[in-house]
């Protein structure tokens, strides 16, 4: 997307992202620790990050055109396809997301759940490389991805060049999949220890 800015009576023109498909996961972790500065940073770190223009331009806008353009970036992230994308290329080779969570197992949850704790923002790579492994085996629709065994740190690193829309898309449907999970999980601990008690 063009971004026209004037100054000194002249008018020049700069790239913004065209899309939220454009930031990948790496950017997007960025533009999080962006949103934890006063707003006046946040906003020319952001500028700065998803566009071509020159810094000491940036803080040469006016206050109009800074909201114009985070006006734009904020619409397209909200404007983005919100559909999972279960299987991804990075780098030529598919990673698949999880294709049963039903059958996630003990390790994967143990993880994804102390990711998740620490600091979510900061674990996005590890969470992504946990729920997208590369595919194995494919047919159609219907894929198998490698069996998890807790080494996910080089991958975590490859998950940095996804796209940061899948990610949120990936999140959000895990985020939904995980309540349904954890009342699951409360009931059978609960007829667990109810058993147990009657023993």
């Amino acid at each position: 997307m063009k971004v026209e800015i004037e100054q000194e009576g002249k008018v020049k023109n700069f790239k913004l992202i065209n899309s939220w498909e454009d930031v990948n996961l790496e950017k997007w972790l960025k533009l999080l620790e962006f949103s934890k500065e006063a707003k006046g940073k946040e906003a020319e770190k952001t500028i700065a990050a998803l566009s071509n223009i020159p810094n000491k331009l940036i803080k040469k806008l006016a206050i109009r055109d800074v909201v114009v353009i985070m006006g734009k970036i904020a619409a397209m992230q909200h404007k983005g396809n919100d559909k999972l994308k279960k299987i991804v290329t990075i780098e030529g080779k598919e990673y698949g997301f999880h294709p049963d969570l039903n059958e996630i197992t003990l390790g994967e949850y143990a993880d994804l759940e102390q990711f998740i704790k620490n600091d979510i923002d900061k674990c996005l790579p590890e969470i992504v490389a946990i729920l997208f492994r590369p595919v194995t085996k494919r047919e159609n629709d219907r894929y198998e991805i490698e069996a998890y065994d807790g080494r996910i740190n080089v991958r975590a690193e490859l998950m940095k060049k996804m796209s940061a829309q899948q990610v949120q898309n990936a999140l959000v449907f895990f985020y939904g999949f995980g309540k349904i999970l954890l009342k699951h999980l409360e009931w059978y601990l609960t007829e667990v220890q109810k058993e147990t008690k009657q023993q």
